[in-house]
């Protein structure tokens, strides 16, 4: 293997360590990784895929490896490569890797394209950026893609508009929507990891704080949740009707952003959109005003918009950036308004991405098996796929169900019993 680009090798170690240490939260990829080494069900399949280049990424791509794959791995965003585990991967693994944390631009779309060199007949996305890359630039590889999946809610949204408008060229499965993935993983792990960014970047006390969530998804849910249970007085602004209705009912305060800027003191983005905290917003601001994103692209904080209206900027701790306003005023962004929870902490923890991940092989597993009868549009996971990893992590818990009797089952799909 000659080809990849990582920060330092020297790291593989402690990223070998590391990669451990989060394979121990992670039983359900394990035992993924064992049928996969007997049975071989990816054998030879050539799979790019762009991910967050963390622990737990690593360890599915080493359950990918066992299961018989030809992997190359490129981050799906620039602030979120774990330089480590990108070493051991390559030096330890021998799996092509293309991630170094706070690369350029420029830089993310060479690795991509050095992920797409790889001719993949798979591809495994987080955001979409490789699919849409592939669409666009590099059409002379779609005939050799077979299929792919999909991992997060922003990244279903653009291949669900590919779709409506033709421009999809080979079946997807959108792994976002497992019950398995979007109820944990967007819930548990963002809420839990979104605060940990926040607070290991700017080391404030939540308790006290008037804490500002845009959007009340599965993310959005999370978020609010754990900074109330942190102290914050939560405020959640919303633009679907349920969703708001859902956070009134939650005990919530709910209303426009525009109205919540005035009195926040610490924002977060959770929604997917673009320019959700936008100009009008700033100018309301705190002077203070600490704005962090969680969704899974920079947009939903319009800079370009601050930048305009600040005389200065300089980053006063890591991650944190200081603009000063023109009348005085100072708002904080952290991360560059990229993923926090990934810029500045771990991302999720092991334990719920074990779910996610083993989503990711199931369904690449699934994919392999039925591409040539599937559609050109996007899937959602078969349900038989999230009930099994749901017993697998129960199993792994040491927990146990009840299950249905023959009386019960045959209850429930008659009709003729009545009061």
């Amino acid at each position: 293997m000659t080809q990849f680009d990582v920060k330092d090798l020297s790291l593989a170690e402690g990223g070998r360590r590391r990669m451990d240490w989060a394979a121990r939260e992670m039983p359900v990829l394990r035992m993924i990784s064992e049928r996969f080494a007997k049975e071989r069900p990816l054998a030879g399949v050539r799979i790019s895929a762009c991910l967050h280049v963390t622990t737990e990424t690593a360890n599915l791509m080493r359950t990918l490896q066992l299961g018989g794959a030809d992997i190359v791995l490129t981050a799906s965003n620039p602030l979120s490569t774990q330089d480590d585990v990108a070493a051991a991967l390559v030096s330890i693994y021998e799996i092509p890797v293309f991630a170094v944390k706070g690369e350029d631009n420029t830089t993310y779309y060479r690795h991509i394209h050095a992920a797409l060199d790889h001719r993949p007949q798979l591809t495994m996305d987080d955001g979409a950026d490789l699919v849409s890359t592939l669409h666009k630039d590099r059409r002379e590889l779609l005939s050799d893609v077979i299929g792919g999946t999909e991992e997060t809610t922003t990244g279903v949204i653009r291949l669900r508009a590919m779709a409506a408008d033709g421009a999809l060229t080979f079946p997807i499965v959108a792994v976002n929507d497992a019950l398995t993935k979007h109820f944990f993983d967007n819930r548990y792990g963002t809420g839990q990891s979104t605060l940990d960014g926040i607070v290991r970047a700017t080391n404030v006390l939540l308790a006290g704080k008037t804490f500002v969530v845009a959007g009340y998804g599965w993310c959005g849910r999370g978020l609010a949740s754990r900074a109330r249970g942190m102290g914050a007085n939560v405020i959640v602004t919303e633009v679907d009707a349920l969703k708001a209705l859902e956070a009134v009912m939650d005990g919530y305060r709910v209303m426009p952003m525009e109205e919540a800027a005035r009195i926040g003191d610490i924002f977060c983005t959770v929604t997917g959109d673009l320019n959700v905290i936008d100009g009008r917003h700033f100018e309301v601001m705190k002077d203070g005003a600490i704005v962090s994103n969680s969704g899974h692209f920079n947009v939903e904080i319009n800079i370009p918009a601050l930048e305009k209206m600040s005389v200065s900027k300089h980053l006063v701790r890591p991650f944190v950036e200081q603009y000063e306003l023109k009348d005085g005023r100072s708002i904080f962004i952290l991360g560059e308004g990229r993923l926090i929870n990934l810029a500045a902490a771990e991302g999720h923890p092991a334990s719920v991405m074990d779910m996610s991940f083993a989503n990711q092989a199931l369904c690449a597993e699934f994919m392999v098996r039925n591409a040539a009868t599937l559609e050109k549009r996007v899937y959602s996971v078969p349900e038989d796929i999230d009930q099994n990893i749901a017993r697998l992590k129960l199993a792994a818990m040491g927990v146990q169900i009840d299950t249905l009797t023959d009386e019960q089952v045959a209850y429930l799909g008659s009709w003729q019993e009545g009061t």
